[in-house]
Order: C-alpha cells, then sequence, then structure tokens
C-alpha cells in the first residue's frame, strides 16, 4: 500500500489525482502532517509526502531503522514538478515509484541512486537474493574496475559489466557458502522442493524437514523458486504456512502427472492415498531437473510415524528471451514494459537501424549483435542460441513483435528449454489509424502484399476474401522498386467490391520526424506515391470521410442521417 500525505490545497489536488489513478494501490492520510507521516510510516510500503523534501526529511529521520525494512519514500513539489525519490530508492522501490509518479503527473523523476543515475543495475534490485558486501561491489562497478562474474550457475542477468577476474566478484550459486571479502553473492531460483504430507502436517514439522534437507546438501534456502505437491494437498495447511514462511508459491500437479514420472524411490501409500506412488521426488522432478536430495522422512520427537516427505530438485538454468516491439519509431509510443526488457537484456539481437532507435535505452555492457536486412532468420536463431547459453537476450522488431516481424521466425527455432516473453508494441496499421481519424471501428484485417515469403496467389486470395466480406484492409509492404504492380493489383480486387469514392488513408512514416498522411480515395489513388515506408488503408463500404478524418462506424446501425449528411 502506498500512503499518501498533503499539507496544501495543491499537493492535495495531485494527491486525489494519484488516489483516483490507483484506488486499490493508495491510502490517503489525514490530519496533521507529521501525525499522518508517521501512520503511514508504520502502515505502509511506500510513501508519497506531497511536501518539501527538507520538510520530509526533518520527520522522516526519526523513524529510519534499515533499508531492507524501510517504506520507499517519494516526494513530489508544491508546483508538480518534481517526483523525488528520497529514501529506499532500491530496497523500498521509490526509484521506480518516482518514474511512476513522474508519469502519471507530468513530474520530472529525480533519482539519485549512483547505479541507476549511470544505467547500472543495481545489485539489489536484480529480483534475486542477494549477500555480501553490496556497496563495495556496486562502488566498485561504478569506478570501473575489474568485477568477476564466478556463474556458478548460468542464468539469465542483466549486463553488469564484468570480467573473467578482479579483486571484486559477483557469484551467481544455489550453494551453502557464504561471501568472500569484496564478494556478492546471488542466489537464483533454481531449485524445486517436492512435498508430501499426511492430513493435518504441522507446518513446523514441514519446515524442520525441508530446511533440514536443504542444509544437509549445502544447498541456499534462498534459491528455492517453490514447493511442489499434489492437487490433492494444494490447501493442506502445513504446506501451505510452510510456503509462506519460505515467501514461495505452493505449484500442484495431479496425481495422473505425478504418477507418469519417473522416479527411483516409489511407495505403496501415497498410491494409496492419493493415486500416485510418489509425491515429494515426482513433484520435484515434474518439469525436469537434478535430484540433490532424493525423498526423506520428517523425524518427530514424539516417536510417532513421519508425517511429510521431501525432496530436492535442482531445475535445469534456462535463458530469457524477450520478444520486444518497438512500436512505429516514436519513442513516446515505445511502451514500458519494452523499456524495461531492453534494461534487462545482456544480449540484444536485431536490424541495425532499430538498434539505433534505443542504443541509448540500453545498459552499458550489454552485448549488441546487430545485422542488416533480410536476415530476419539469422537473428532469429542467433537470439534463440544466446538464450540456450543462459543469457537475457531481447530480440526487438518494428511495431509489435508478433505481426510481420520477429515472433514468428523466433518462436518457430525455439523449443521449451527457454524461457520466451513476448512485449506487445503499437502496429504500424494502429499508429497510422490514429492519423487517418478511426478507419479501423470496426471489422479490419491487415494484409502483406510481399510476395518473397508468401505466393502471390495465396495473397490474391486473402485480398480477394476481405473484398468479398466487406472488411477494412490495411496493405503492409504495399510497393518496392522490384514489386510495383501487387497494389495496383490488389486496390483492383477490392473495386470491383466497392465504389470509387471509397476513402483510402495513406500514411508515410507513421510516427517519425518525417511522418506524411493523405485521404484519397479508391479510385483516385496513384500507387505510384506509395513505397515500403507506407501503409494504405482501404475502407469498407461504410467508411466515410468526415471533415477529412476516416472514420468507420463500430456498426451498420450506426449509419444514419448524421454520416449521411456529413458527406
Amino acid at each position: 500500500m502506498i500512503g499518501l500525505i498533503s499539507a496544501t490545497s495543491a499537493g492535495a489536488a495531485a494527491r486525489d489525482r494519484l488516489a483516483a489513478a490507483w484506488p486499490e494501490r493508495t491510502r490517503v492520510y489525514e490530519g496533521p502532517v507529521g501525525d499522518a507521516l508517521r501512520a503511514a510510516f508504520a502502515e505502509c510500503e511506500q510513501l508519497v509526502c506531497f511536501l518539501a523534501t527538507g520538510a520530509v526529511v526533518r520527520l522522516v529521520a526519526p523513524l529510519l531503522g534499515d533499508k531492507t525494512s524501510d517504506p520507499g519514500v517519494v516526494c513530489v513539489d508544491e508546483g508538480g514538478r518534481f517526483a523525488v525519490s528520497l529514501v529506499g530508492g532500491h530496497g523500498g522501490g521509490a526509484n521506480e515509484l518516482a518514474r511512476e509518479v513522474g508519469e502519471l503527473l507530468g513530474a520530472e523523476p529525480v533519482v539519485t541512486t549512483a547505479t541507476d543515475a549511470v544505467g547500472l543495475p543495481g545489485l539489489d534490485t536484480l529480483g534475486l537474493p542477494v549477500e555480501g558486501d553490496v556497496a563495495a561491489v556496486s562502488r566498485a562497478l561504478l569506478d570501473g574496475e575489474p568485477v568477476a562474474l564466478k556463474a556458478e550457475l548460468a542464468w539469465p542477468l542483466p549486463a553488469l559489466k564484468v570480467t573473467d577476474d578482479g579483486a571484486y566478484a559477483v557469484r551467481v550459486t544455489d550453494r551453502l557458502v557464504a561471501a568472500a571479502e569484496h564478494e556478492v553473492v546471488l542466489r537464483p531460483p533454481s531449485l524445486v522442493v517436492g512435498v508430501g504430507a499426511s492430513k493435518g502436517a504441522p507446518a513446523e514439522e514441514v519446515l524442520r524437514l525441508v530446511r533440514g534437507a536443504l542444509r544437509d546438501a549445502g544447498l541456499s534456502e534462498g534459491s528455492v523458486a517453490e514447493l511442489a505437491t499434489v492437487d490433492a494437498k494444494a490447501e493442506e495447511p502445513g504446506i501451505v504456512e510452510a510456503a509462506a514462511r519460505l515467501g514461495v508459491p505452493v505449484i500442484t500437479y495431479s496425481a495422473e502427472e505425478l504418477a507418469a514420472v519417473c522416479v527411483p524411490n516409489p511407495s505403496d501409500a501415497p498410491l494409496a492415498a492419493v493415486g500416485t506412488p510418489s509425491v515429494a521426488e515426482a513433484a520435484a522432478l515434474a518439469n525436469g531437473g537434478e535430484l540433490l536430495v532424493p525423498k526423506r522422512k520428517s523425524a518427530r520427537e514424539d516417536g510417532l510415524p513421519a508425517m511429510a516427505t521431501c525432496a530436492v530438485v535442482r531445475r535445469p538454468a534456462r535463458g530469457r528471451l524477450a520478444v520486444v516491439g518497438l512500436g512505429p519509431g516514436a519513442r513516446d509510443l515505445l511502451t514500458p514494459r519494452a523499456k524495461a526488457e531492453l534494461r534487462r537484456a545482456s544480449v540484444l539481437v536485431g536490424l541495425d537501424q532499430y538498434v539505433d532507435q534505443i542504443r541509448d535505452l540500453l545498459r552499458p555492457g550489454t552485448v549488441i549483435l546487430e545485422s542488416g536486412l533480410g536476415a530476419e532468420e539469422e537473428r532469429a536463431r542467433t537470439a534463440v542460441a544466446e538464450a540456450r547459453k543462459g543469457q537475457a537476450v531481447a530480440l526487438i522488431g518494428s511495431g509489435d513483435a508478433g505481426v510481420y516481424a520477429m515472433a514468428s521466425p523466433a518462436l518457430a527455432e525455439a523449443s521449451d528449454d527457454i524461457e520466451v516473453i513476448g512485449v506487445p508494441g503499437v502496429t504500424a496499421a494502429l499508429a497510422a489509424a490514429a492519423i487517418l481519424g478511426a478507419p479501423l471501428g470496426h471489422d479490419h484485417v491487415s494484409i502483406s502484399l510481399s510476395d518473397l515469403h508468401t505466393p502471390w496467389e495465396v495473397i490474391e486470395r486473402r485480398v480477394r476474401a476481405a473484398a468479398e466480406a466487406d472488411i477494412v484492409v490495411t496493405f503492409y509492404n504495399p510497393r518496392s522498386r522490384g514489386r510495383d504492380w501487387q497494389l495496383p493489383k490488389a486496390l483492383a480486387i477490392l473495386a470491383e467490391h466497392r465504389e470509387p469514392t471509397t476513402p483510402v488513408g495513406v500514411v508515410r512514416n507513421a510516427s517519425r520526424p518525417d511522418e506524411s498522411s493523405r485521404l484519397t480515395t479508391l479510385g483516385s489513388l496513384d500507387p505510384a506515391t506509395v513505397d515500403m515506408m507506407t501503409v494504405v488503408t482501404v475502407g469498407n463500404t461504410a467508411t466515410r470521410d468526415i471533415a477529412g478524418r476516416m472514420v468507420t462506424p463500430r456498426g451498420y446501425r450506426w449509419q444514419g442521417s448524421s454520416l449521411e449528411d456529413a458527406k
């Protein structure tokens, strides 16, 4: 929960805007400012104070305890010009909150954390438990001193500007080792603990068993990703509470799924109880991996039979491939999620001209693998190969990566040995439609006229189907120097079913500095004025030119006198 505190009417107005935008995330604290701030500090994970930073510093200073547990505090000035991350930039999430508040209120986020200021990832912001001398190693990264990466597990991390050797080190391991001097240990979520339990098994017994198994195997509790069990035990209180105290989810599988998993220690008891010869080992191994701790039973001080079993598996390290749509070109149409994935990547793969668009958003040390036009399949193979090495890879494309872009060839190469994340983007059709007016207000289709990968016979059949169905059509790749007859042919097919006065929108370089657009008609469009940087949108029989804007009604019943009068 985010506590909101203000002192003046201007601050209250900005506060109320935030509260209205985030009703589920925020709580307004009224009354004297000091009392309100102290209450919010005790009750909330984060605070936004619409006060001077000096006033907040004086009020919050006596309340500060530890940076790992203090709430993040953001200050917004009286004029709403700045959102200042004041306390808990990383641990309290104040840096990211300042950016969110700034975006919502139109304020400039002010982040002074050293790593954020120079584009380096904070070692405590990677989403992994971290131990050791974070300050010293972070300072070494900032100063450009050699910092070695000791990755016992190939885990996808952002670019860290690390080397093969150095006096400082970042170790990635799930083993129970203490950080050495000038070393940070990152705990990847590599361990799955399978758990079986009798009805009513105490949480303490389950927890003691799990922690003992990890300790005896020399494994870190910080690397436990989940507790896994059979679905019949999904709500077993002892398992649920143990998972909550470990801070991990409970993942369940059906008895049939677990019965199909080959395990070294099957038993008749769980087969009779829940329908599978193994729960702990089978649940831990359900998605593959290396069995580090075979099934073991809990030990009870009262001498009664054990009520819990567990097994520990190290799951295979999986690289991460984010397929990112950059939108049509304008920076403000690049989504926040796309920006986050670009900054999370250690390897970027893309067309050289697209790389140039976002190069400034990458973290220092990001490996860039760029190539020219016509190498789509090669880029897809490269991105997948890098992900299979355990890297965090971003494969970029224009518009939406799944629309005539890189997602299809990449996913055709990828198998389930890597994690794949799709990041949507604003397509050229949508960007052009926003410029033209509302041409896509009803059913619509996008068709590429490039026959480099699709036979023209297939393209023509699709154009004819759209024409006969009276669907608005947006043509991608409409015309190039080597392909100058496809667009006239497609327009002629549409003309068999639509009047010459049907509106047609032509947009070139949508959202870019040299953007141009015009509204014409099916009978007047000169295909020679169209090139590969253009999208052409042809209306249906209901589309109209209204005040110079291309409008397709949401339904044919909307074609009333107002539309007819506007013609």
